[in-house]
Order: C-alpha cells, then sequence, then structure tokens
C-alpha cells in the first residue's frame, strides 16, 4: 500500500519552530540581496509572446522576496503588487523599487493575497512555489485574477551537471540537514499538476548567468533556508566549504553560476473534490 505524503505539509513543518514560514528568511536577507540572480530579459519576451503578460498588464507577485522578479516587471512598464509575507524580505524590495511608479508592496501570503477580486492580469510565483499551500492558493489567484487572466510559475534551477554546482551540493548535502531533504523531495514539482487543476501548462526554459565574487558565493550559500547561521560553529566549517569551492572555479577573481529559467504558464481549472496525479 503507498502512502501520500503532503511533503509541503512536511517542509514547512520544520520551519515551526523558527517562527514559520513567513520568518523563514529573516536572517537571510541581506546574503539575499548579495547573490541571487535575477531573471533574464528573455522570460519576460515569452511571457508576452504566448499572451500571459500583455501591455500593461497588472502583475500581482506571490513570494516576491527581495524584488528580483518584480523589478525585471517593473522596468517594462507593469504595476506589480509584491505579495511577501516576511517584513524583512518586503523591506528590502522596498528600498530597491519604491521609486518605481507602479510597484505596491503588500504584506500578503498566497493564500491571502488582501488583493481585490478579479484585479490581476498575470499572477507570478519565482522560486516561491514549494512554500505554498496548494488548493488555497490555486482558489485566491482564481479569486484576485481577471477573466482570461493566468499564473506563471518561474525557477532559476540550478544547472546541475555543472561542477560548481556539483561542489556547492556537497556543501548543501553535509550542512544542510532535515530542512534540505524535505526541499528536495518537496521541489520535484509534483504538486504543479495539482495547482493548475489539470489544465496543461505551456512550459518552456531559458539559458541565464551570473558572476559571482568570493564573498558573493558566500552569500548564495548562505542566502538557503536550510543553511546554518553564519556566526554557528557549523557556519564557520560551512564557509570555509565555500571557499574551498570558489578556490576549486575561480577564473579572474569570479564564478560563473550557471542556471536555467523554467517557467510554467496557465490558468488553473476550477477543482471540485480532490485532484490526483
Amino acid at each position: 500500500m503507498t502512502t501520500n505524503i503532503d511533503t509541503g505539509a512536511h517542509l514547512r513543518s520544520l520551519y515551526a519552530d523558527a517562527g514559520g514560514v513567513r520568518a523563514a528568511f529573516s536572517s537571510k536577507v541581506a546574503d539575499y540581496v548579495a547573490a541571487r540572480p535575477d531573471y533574464p530579459a528573455a522570460l519576460f519576451d515569452r511571457l508576452a509572446e504566448i499572451g500571459a503578460l500583455p501591455p500593461a498588464a497588472t502583475v500581482a507577485d506571490l513570494g516576491a522576496g527581495t524584488g528580483l522578479l518584480a523589478h525585471g516587471l517593473l522596468l517594462r512598464g507593469h504595476p506589480v503588487h509584491a505579495v511577501e509575507p516576511n517584513a524583512a524580505m518586503r523591506a528590502a524590495a522596498d528600498s530597491m523599487l519604491q521609486h518605481h511608479i507602479g510597484y505596491r508592496s503588500v504584506e500578503g501570503t498566497a493564500e491571502a493575497t488582501t488583493l481585490r477580486e478579479q484585479s490581476i492580469d498575470l499572477v507570478t510565483a519565482a522560486q516561491a512555489f514549494h512554500w505554498f499551500e496548494v488548493d488555497a492558493a490555486r482558489r485566491e489567484c482564481l479569486r484576485i485574477l481577471k477573466p482570461h487572466g493566468q499564473v506563471a510559475l518561474i525557477w532559476n534551477d540550478r544547472v546541475l551537471s555543472d561542477p560548481l554546482h556539483a561542489a556547492l551540493d556537497e556543501v548543501f548535502a553535509e550542512f544542510g540537514g532535515a530542512r534540505r531533504g524535505a526541499l528536495l523531495a518537496h521541489e520535484d514539482r509534483s504538486q504543479v499538476p495539482v495547482f493548475f487543476g489539470g489544465e496543461p501548462a505551456h512550459k518552456f526554459d531559458l539559458p541565464h548567468e551570473h558572476r559571482l565574487s568570493r564573498i558573493a558565493l558566500q552569500s548564495l550559500a548562505f542566502s538557503r533556508s536550510y543553511m546554518p547561521e553564519r556566526d554557528s560553529a557549523a557556519g564557520a566549517l560551512a564557509a570555509q566549504r565555500v571557499n574551498d569551492v570558489f578556490d576549486a572555479f575561480a577564473d579572474n577573481d569570479a564564478v560563473v553560476v550557471r542556471y536555467r529559467t523554467v517557467a510554467m504558464v496557465a490558468r488553473p481549472g476550477q477543482v471540485s473534490g480532490p485532484t490526483r496525479i
């Protein structure tokens, strides 16, 4: 007999004693700002080409974090409601984006955005879907979307065949513990069809990369929710491991970190009763 484990609920439960999902990145904000990648211009071009991001579309960016995706949307002239439950992450986004006329900072969650019904053309979620309570988030997206609005789930996936990423994964495996294991179990994206309610999603992926200094590579590693705090004994050891990785792969005092930017785009279907994969 096969037991269906709610991997999302298990992941969220591991952060309960540290303030829950809302607080998962409170101590990671500076590292997140310093080293997490942005999103390629080609992503926004493709979203426009498939009709998900029409001119002047209003966007709700769920789990907006420090505003990396929202920034790209604002630069293209789209009003963005950046919905973020973590106060420290939201403050970082506000600092970077508040001068944009179309920017609105929203304290809310994917399951309760506080946005008006049928007010949004496109909902985005970049590097955030694994934190969502899937059924509740789908219902909320359908509530706030206009009749033909869609949802774009977006990831910057590390290219795991790249030797640099393989070396970083050894560090993450050594220090990530149960939280990393739960995240990996949930990141297989098996819940994406559940979220979209069986509707076929338009999927595409694009190459992306950025260059990081030694200090920035440290930040990239410590920006992960499961990594130990920098000022702990484990953190000091992890920092040395990351230094070793940098020394092994650096060229002209930087490493090239390669990604594939992946998007899955559709309008979630109405679901009555449990959805099976």
